[in-house]
């Protein structure tokens, strides 16, 4: 046995003819490449921000809250009225809201907007009782959506700034209504 023999063979690259230069790319060519991979860059990108942010806990967003439409409430007529008591009650004080406007830390504001409570009462026109059950379903209503939280009506009216969300609550509660029967 030669000491040749034991020596670690040594892979030499087999002779090559020289590289031929690269043909010139058209530019739809280098655009195409260019895409591909911006679009390999950006498919990372999504999945390292999907896994950098999985941990922080998020709130569905209500599509109520995103999407919205010009309102005219002055030039829209009243809705067909709901055939209990309660639930058309409710879709009258949904429709003043809309039309008379809406206010928070009074029942109405210097420019006769009203809050949640303030429009159910004028809708009840002095009927104390259904005045009261009115204002029930919307905290139940309310509660259903937000937690038994919710103390009260004219809390959660005035913790908003806006009328978006205590208006669509007095609608579901409307609807609420009408689905109980009352």
């Amino acid at each position: 046995m030669s000491h040749a023999s034991l020596s670690p063979a040594i892979d030499h690259p087999a002779p090559t003819t020289p590289a031929a230069p690269p043909a010139e790319l058209s530019l739809e060519e280098r655009l195409t490449l260019v895409n591909a991979a911006m679009t390999a860059r950006l498919d990372e990108a999504a999945v390292a921000y999907e896994v950098n942010t999985a941990h922080i806990p998020t709130e569905p967003v209500d599509l109520a809250d995103v999407v919205t439409v010009p309102l005219t409430p002055m030039l829209q007529p009243p809705p067909q009225s709901y055939p209990t008591p309660i639930a058309a009650l409710l879709q009258r004080a949904h429709h003043r809201l809309l039309t008379g406007g809406w206010c928070s830390g009074a029942l109405v504001d210097e420019d006769g907007a009203r809050c949640m409570l303030g429009a159910i009462r004028i809708e009840a026109r002095g009927d104390s009782g259904l005045e009261a059950d009115a204002a029930s379903v919307l905290l139940d209503a309310i509660r259903r959506k937000f937690g038994d939280d919710v103390d009260s009506v004219p809390s959660f009216n005035d913790a908003h700034g806006s009328a978006r969300t205590p208006l669509r609550m007095v609608d579901q509660a409307a609807g609420l209504a009408d689905a109980r029967g009352l």
